[in-house]
């Protein structure tokens, strides 16, 4: 679309029309310093054919996938992508009005989260879902308000070994409100059930882990949901699970959990910069109106067929503001179907081979690395698609040094989130990655730690 800006005669009417004497006027509020004094520092203006020529210099400097070797991980992953995921999501029937209040206008939309729903229940074991939330962050954040509203108690327990930037989120949703924030220390990689038991004594609200946890280690959630029975039965256990791993790995409600959350990037969803995902939420029918966001039910209409409609959204714009229990009021519906579609395609024994695979992966890429001089595994014990080393020099260097050597991305450096583990490094292992790939990066990084 053009951007037609107005003519010198409609910018004078509109300064008179507000009092103004010039553009300049309205800038007075604006503190002289903040204000930029000199003509930004631009290029000529372009023609269409000259700006896409240019534009397709800078994107050809970009990162190429295809090119490279990914073993980045720390929550976005790079996984198959079934071609048929993009085709199903062009079609028509997907879009519908921007969001689905009128029931028989986005039937297409209604249909597609309540499978959603369905599936996530199926993989998470719980008894109701809803239609997505932003992000698996996000949804943390909301298990926690939802547990500190069923229980009224005022602390949640976080472990340590969550994703850093899952607790930064819940920090910063908490703050303000009558919710206190621990968290709970990691003993070799995991929870520590000695503090976690000295926690639990004061009845917190929730307990949230993370399974696999962000250091790829499995948390040992049958302990953990011991301890808070025989402790605390009234608090939440939350656990934020990868939808992908829940193909392998027993389903959290099997443990007690009262809410399972988590992103569902790894079905279907590209790592995008990081962006967008959808999360998703589970728990507990006995929790549906204080379930954050939207949950579309199965109805029948006049002549007796079957429908969808929205049912319960807790946020203050549909019900009394008192009795609101978040602030969400939307959902992430395109990412939420490619999960969906996702799900459909490779069915239950797909979902599985695909999981078991990175398993597999995961665990010959472990044992190469690990027979390179000074390189050792930082954690014992049995990990999932991701897990961390120990290397002879500082991780950020030789990540560098690999990408620089044959654009091999070795792994994501724990030092960004803790400066202290300078030499740690974070290596994911997916499906995608032969074990041909798995010895380039074995070369690779033998040539740039030597």
């Amino acid at each position: 679309m053009s951007n037609i800006g107005h003519t010198p005669q409609e910018e004078r009417a509109m300064l008179a029309a507000i009092g103004a004497d010039s553009f300049e006027t309205l800038l007075d509020q604006v503190p002289s310093a903040l204000r930029q004094q000199k003509p930004c520092d631009l290029p000529p203006a372009q023609s269409e054919f000259e700006l896409r020529r240019t534009l397709s210099g800078l994107a050809a400097e970009n990162y190429d996938p295809l090119r490279s070797l990914s073993f980045l991980g720390a929550g976005f992953y790079d996984h198959i992508i079934p071609a048929a995921i993009d085709q199903i999501v062009l079609r028509s029937e997907f879009y519908t009005a921007y969001t689905p209040y009128q029931a028989e206008v986005a039937q297409g939309t209604l249909t597609t989260i309540f499978e959603f729903q369905s599936l996530i229940c199926a993989l998470s074991g719980m008894e109701i879902a809803n239609a997505s939330m932003y992000d698996g962050a996000s949804a943390a954040a909301e298990a926690m308000l939802l547990a500190g509203s069923a229980t009224r108690s005022e602390r949640v327990l976080l472990a340590e070994s969550i994703h850093p930037r899952t607790r930064g989120v819940i920090e910063t949703y908490l703050d303000g409100s009558a919710l206190e924030v621990l968290t709970l220390p990691e003993r070799k990689g995991q929870v520590d059930l000695a503090a976690l038991e000295q926690a639990l004594t004061e009845k917190p609200a929730a307990v949230l882990l993370q399974q696999p946890n962000f250091f790829g280690l499995l948390e040992p959630l049958d302990r953990v949901a011991e301890l808070q029975q025989r402790l605390s039965a009234e608090t939440h256990l939350v656990v934020s699970a990868d939808p992908l791993s829940l193909a392998l790995l027993a389903p959290p409600a099997d443990f007690g959990a009262q809410t399972v959350i988590g992103d569902v990037q790894p079905l279907g969803i590209p790592p995008q910069f990081g962006g967008p995902s959808a999360g998703y939420f589970a728990t507990r029918a006995s929790h549906a109106r204080r379930l954050p966001g939207r949950l579309v039910a199965e109805a029948t209409d006049a002549e007796g067929r079957r429908g969808f409609v929205l049912t319960l959204q807790t946020r203050e714009q549909h019900i009394r503001r008192e009795k609101a229990t978040s602030n969400i009021c939307t959902n992430s519906a395109l990412m939420a179907l490619r999960a969906t579609i996702f799900l459909s395609l490779l069915g239950p024994t797909g979902l599985q081979e695909m999981a078991a695979l990175c398993a597999a992966r995961g665990q010959q890429a472990a044992e190469r690395l690990c027979g390179i001089r000074g390189v050792a595994r930082r954690h014992a014990g049995p990990f999932w698609r991701e897990f961390v080393l120990t290397l002879p020099r500082e991780a950020e260097d030789a990540v560098e040094r690999a990408y620089e050597a044959g654009g091999v991305l070795a792994g994501v450096p724990l030092s960004r989130f803790w400066p202290e583990r300078r030499r740690e490094l974070l290596v994911a292992v997916t499906e995608k990655r032969t074990p041909e790939e798995i010895e380039t990066l074995a070369e690779t990084l033998e040539k740039v730690l030597a």
